[in-house]
């Protein structure tokens, strides 16, 4: 595990790529090469460091759903529509513990107020993989109300992929 918030960039890659096993989306041959990243992830640095990967997506869905809003009464208010609307929607997802709500909720809030996501789950020790799976749902929310934002379905998939195309081109 790394410290202070930072997070090995495959493992954060390897987050996306859970949110693109769950998405109905993704092709079938896509969905498979996902599932190969994430599992090449877990057993190079381990899903804990996976898991902290999506917590750091989670916050960056979150800044950037409240910072690219349209201004005026359109606007979603952090504390009382984007993050309750997420939890709310977690019961569709049957393997959704319930009991794991109030750190995920944390997460959303630590967001919301410009945060180190990260950082802030990281005080509270490991992610239990119960925590982890909720995680990922939340993530996969958050995506699915930024395309309905953008009124473009993928369009999150497509600009994180982008990213990290860049990244590599730059570290190689």
């Amino acid at each position: 595990m790394t410290s202070d918030g930072v997070v090995v960039d495959e493992a954060i890659r390897a987050a996306w790529d859970s949110y693109r096993v769950l998405e109905k989306r993704t092709s079938a041959k896509a969905r498979q090469e996902a599932q190969q990243r994430v599992k090449a992830a877990v057993d190079a640095y381990g899903r804990e460091e996976v898991s902290r990967g999506t917590v750091f997506l989670v916050g960056v869905l979150t800044g950037y759903l409240i910072a690219e809003q349209p201004r005026g009464e359109d606007r979603l208010d952090p504390l009382s529509d984007l993050i309750p609307a997420v939890i709310r929607r977690l019961p569709a997802f049957e393997m959704a513990d319930p009991a794991q709500v109030p750190m995920v909720t944390g997460v959303l809030m630590a967001a919301a107020m410009g945060m180190d996501t990260v950082a802030w789950r990281d005080r509270f020790g490991q992610i239990p993989p119960e925590e982890a799976l909720v995680h990922g749902f939340v993530l996969w929310l958050l995506a699915d109300l930024f395309d309905s934002m953008a009124g473009q379905p993928g369009v999150i998939d497509h600009m994180m992929r982008e990213t990290f195309e860049a990244m590599v081109a730059e570290q190689g």
